[in-house]
């Protein structure tokens, strides 16, 4: 029996034909995976299927577009087929069409939401019953600081990769009476969608392959569900999307003015929750005009 952490496991992962997606491939072949290596060309799947071969591994190189169902009807059948299971899977396939917000077409915006958002979706569906089935399954969305905290110039990105935090916590939550675990991976990397937008010397320190590590906590067989990891240049931190106590203001005339007023204690983070599903808001807020009648 092999004492690698993830030996006998099958993953994909998408856009692994070059960057942090081939950094990521590598690593989980090297962590034990048998490992099926997406992207849309053809010959950089093939590259990176022939280095983790040519160092031991299993792999298996499959292109396609995440964005065409059929390619990934394709994709998940030929990895049942080759290995009959599918554990892992990396939604790390991506673009980038950065412009101020002014300046961007909707055709842009519309394009890097189809292929970080609608690929993820299409990726993650493709998987879901094989994973339900077997009742077991590990799901990575890539997600970004972009998203969790905004950047110039990049709001059609922004939106696609806050999109992922929220598709992340809802398939968690349906996920997890199937031991489905899905969580979001936030990296900084050096990579050629990178280039131009950080300083030369954050480059060098931003190897991708430091960010890998991250995947196998988020993909192990102890790995939890709903977290967001942030990863880069060897440093790991944990992003949390978390909702502060509030006060009560109440619905009359002047409750606009009110919360201006209260604005302070409103957004005072002291004893801020993470809430477990979104649902919980509104059971707060109905619990907290409760309260505020009875004291009436």
């Amino acid at each position: 029996m092999s004492d690698l952490p993830l030996h006998g496991r099958v993953a994909i992962v998408t856009g692994a034909g070059g960057g942090l997606g081939r950094c990521h491939a590598r690593y989980l072949a090297s962590k034990g995976a048998n490992v099926v290596v997406n992207d849309l060309g053809r010959d950089a799947a093939a590259g990176v299927a022939a280095e983790i071969a040519a160092a031991g591994g299993r792999t298996s190189a499959i292109a396609g577009s995440v964005t065409d169902e059929d390619a990934v009807a394709t994709l998940v059948a030929e990895t049942m087929d080759r290995w009959g299971r599918i554990d892992i899977l990396v939604n790390n396939a991506g673009i980038l069409r950065d412009k101020s917000f002014a300046k961007m077409s909707i055709a842009d915006f519309r394009l890097v939401l189809d292929v970080h958002l609608m690929g993820a979706a299409i990726c993650s569906k493709a998987v879901w019953e094989v994973m339900r089935a077997q009742n077991h399954g590990r799901i990575v969305m890539t997600t970004s600081s972009s998203g969790l905290y905004g950047n110039f110039g990049q709001a059609n990105y922004g939106a696609a990769k806050m999109a992922l935090v929220g598709l992340m916590q809802t398939l968690a939550i349906e996920g997890e009476k199937y031991g489905i675990r899905v969580n979001c991976l936030a990296p900084t990397a050096s990579t050629q969608m990178t280039q131009g937008v950080l300083a030369d010397e954050s480059l060098a320190a931003l190897d991708p392959v430091l960010v890998s590590p991250g995947l196998l906590a988020l993909v192990g067989d102890d790995a939890p569900s709903r977290a967001i990891l942030c990863a880069g240049a060897g440093h790991f931190a944990r992003a949390n999307v978390t909702l502060t106590e509030g006060r009560y203001i109440g619905g009359d005339a002047n409750a606009g003015e009110l919360l201006i007023a209260r604005w302070d204690e409103v957004s005072d983070r002291t004893g801020e929750t993470i809430p477990t599903y979104g649902f919980m808001q509104a059971e707060r807020e109905v619990a907290s005009a409760e309260r505020q009648r009875s004291l009436a």
